[in-house]
């Protein structure tokens, strides 16, 4: 167990003249990183909470030690809470904003300072509820910079359907969702919303648009208790073991 404990995790400030400055972030190098290589990249919205409640860098020391699979960087991405909403929420005040902080300085900030690979296939977006709206939203308004997106019950909501409505093919997208079946009536800043019908309208929706979806509906709520029990199988998807 001593290995999945023993993470090298680097503290970053990002500067930015999009949203208010600098930007907090943590970066998780994986076991055995070598600058002389390069690595794909998962960003993660909320990224404190990915790393002390989803505890996805422990996750990831495992998958890389015990099942070989191939080592990747994860980058979380601090939020205020109380300016959470309306950075993430399509429709919020300082949506737009945050959207291009991520695109024009986070990730040109993480490529000049890590060997991560610069091509939309490695680079992964995932987030929990409205973290998972704005990482699809990202990939919808720049499918050059991202295409694959991890969602733990996000908030596809209205705006985010009618988005999916108006796009021509997504088959350049590849996306893992998962809800949880008790996630009925969930309360939110915006109100009370059936995560479940809204998950299952967005499915049909990326499915109609051919959009690559690996969905699931598994017991439980809108919590860390049920997303962290995901991460495993989640990031396996998008970073397959080697066939023996």
């Amino acid at each position: 167990m001593s290995e999945y404990v023993k993470r090298t995790i680097i503290k970053e400030e990002v500067p930015s003249i999009h949203v208010d400055t600098p930007r907090s972030v943590k970066v998780y190098l994986p076991p055995g990183y070598n600058e002389l290589l390069s690595y794909p990249v998962v960003y993660c919205q909320d990224g404190n909470d990915f790393f002390t409640m989803g505890r996805i860098a422990t996750i990831a020391n495992q998958l890389i030690l015990e099942e070989g699979i191939e080592p990747f960087l994860i980058v979380g991405v601090s939020v205020e809470r109380s300016k959470r909403t309306s950075e993430y929420s399509p429709v919020g005040s300082r949506n737009a904003a945050y959207k291009r902080f991520f695109t024009e300085e986070l990730v040109p900030f993480i490529e000049e300072r890590y060997p991560v690979r610069r091509d939309p296939a490695s680079r992964i977006l995932a987030g929990d509820s409205l973290g998972g709206t704005v990482s699809l939203h990202l990939a919808l308004d720049h499918p050059e910079v991202f295409t694959r997106v991890l969602a733990l019950s996000g908030a596809f909501f209205q705006p985010t359907l009618d988005q999916l409505q108006n796009a021509p093919s997504l088959s350049w997208l590849r996306i893992w969702m998962v809800v949880g079946l008790d996630e009925l009536a969930v309360e939110t800043h915006m109100g009370t919303f059936d995560f479940v019908q809204w998950n299952r309208e967005a499915k049909q929706l990326l499915e109609s648009k051919q959009a690559e979806l690996s969905y699931r509906e598994k017991p439980g709520n809108h919590v860390w208790g049920l997303w962290q029990k995901e991460l495993p199988d989640s990031l396996r998807h998008f970073f397959p073991a080697p066939k023996l």
